[in-house]
């Protein structure tokens, strides 16, 4: 898919169902290929960046196929002490995710790896979480530049001893590379966190029955000890229904569905701030499989306005702050998003890039270091949109171009497909 063609939608009426959680599908992964016996993990996404998981895991030693086509994901856990060294270097395309935790698996490892990825991997800092790697014994090399280290790295691990380490930045990848490091350390290792970032991988370290405690002053794993396999039913992605959420609350006289969409309190701050700009969202027929809340989501035409987006909440909502870009356009009044600087270091810096393709599109919008400030609301009009490689660019606009007038053009839309496949079809199948 090199270019997406997107064009105005008069309303929406359908019932979606968007793919697994990318988060969750890249940790059922991990730790299935960690436990002892075989995992099956339903709803697994198979996007690029998941599948670079896959593969990293099959290189060291991990049998792991598709019981059927679009089916379930069976993986044959090695245990801890089971993955073998290899000499070919891990790669994990465009995968933050990936290299971070990775990182945190291979200190543990008795063997040395070394670990790359693309072009726009190798731009993002790595020192957050090979500080705490190193404090752990592990022996962790890269390029270096300024007070930073960037993949490729060399990591020669084992032998790790436990430590008690805060976090400065709220940061699931962070918070989860100390974890499974801490699955191989000889002794509790225990992470505090003042925010409270994702909290997929606890919730699956419990699930899976590791020697995980979670407590008031943090989170305490003990190493060296095997657990057993699991099935695992991944839900929607909350973040994959963000787009759609806003589609339906900005194309005028909207109802639209999203069946079985993961509900994790650490994720639902998409729908807090939609709520707080008066969006009309509804929530229904909770449960819980696999350790993981799910539902539908219900979302309805509204009469958005602006709020202020910082603090506590940027966390919960980091991947979603592009979209929330576009559903500001549509909302009356000023909306600021501040404190989001950790945007400058994702697959593009989306601070930049949301502001520079909106502004394309005739939105009031304006750049801050940490963040944006939106006056909405904007009539938008149809452009060519450069996508920077970035997925979440690429989607936000294609959504915007759902109300733009005339036809709005995706350049380098297969960016997509590192977490949502699919998504050209949904497209397709709310305009009919």
């Amino acid at each position: 898919m090199d270019s997406l063609f997107v064009s105005p939608l008069k309303k929406i009426k359908a019932e979606i169902h968007v793919p697994g959680d990318k988060s969750i599908s890249h940790r059922a992964v991990m730790l299935g290929a960690l436990a002892k016996g075989e995992t099956v993990i339903n709803g697994f996404l198979a996007s690029a960046d998941c599948l670079a998981t896959v593969e990293c895991f099959r290189k060291l030693g991990v049998e792991i196929e598709r019981l059927k086509d679009g089916g379930p994901l069976a993986i044959k856990g090695k245990g801890l002490k089971g993955l073998k060294g290899t000499k070919e270097v891990l790669n994990v395309g465009n995968s933050g995710t990936t290299m971070r935790l990775m990182a945190g698996i291979l200190a543990g490892q008795p063997f040395t790896t070394k670990i790359t990825g693309d072009e726009s991997i190798q731009k993002r800092p790595m020192m957050r979480v090979v500080k705490p790697l190193r404090e752990m014994g592990a022996s962790i090399d890269g390029r270096q530049e300024n007070d930073n280290i960037y993949a490729p790295l060399k990591i020669s691990g084992g032998n790790l001893a436990p430590i008690e380490y805060e976090l400065p930045v709220a940061s699931a990848q962070v918070k989860s590379a100390i974890l499974l490091a801490g699955l191989f350390a000889k002794g509790e290792t225990v992470v505090i966190e003042k925010n409270q970032a994702r909290d997929h991988t606890e919730r699956m370290l419990e699930y899976f029955g590791a020697s995980l405690k979670v407590t008031g002053s943090g989170l305490r794993v003990t190493g060296g000890k095997d657990f057993d396999s699991k099935e695992i039913d991944v839900p929607g992605d909350i973040s994959s229904a963000a787009f759609f959420m806003v589609a339906g609350l900005i194309v005028p006289n909207s109802e639209l569905t999203i069946r079985n969409v993961g509900l994790n309190p650490t994720r639902m701050g998409i729908i807090e701030v939609l709520h707080r700009m008066g969006a009309e969202v509804e929530v229904r027929d909770e449960t819980i499989i696999s350790g993981e809340p799910r539902g539908d989501i219900v979302v309805r035409s509204s009469e958005l306005r602006s709020t202020v987006v910082q603090g506590e909440i940027i966390p919960k909502i980091i991947d979603e702050i592009p979209i929330i870009a576009v559903a500001a356009t549509q909302a009356q009044g000023v909306t600021e998003i501040r404190g989001a600087r950790e945007l400058r270091v994702k697959e593009s810096d989306r601070i930049k890039t949301v502001c520079s393709e909106l502004k394309k599109m005739g939105a009031k919008i304006e750049e801050l270091e940490d963040g944006m400030i939106i006056e909405g609301p904007t009539k938008l009009i149809g452009a060519k949109i450069k996508s920077y490689g970035d997925h979440r660019i690429a989607m936000s606009m294609a959504i915007a171009g759902l109300i733009a007038e005339g036809e709005t053009t995706i350049d380098d839309a297969a960016c997509i497909e590192t977490s949502f496949p699919g998504f050209a079809g949904i497209v397709k199948k709310i305009s009919q």
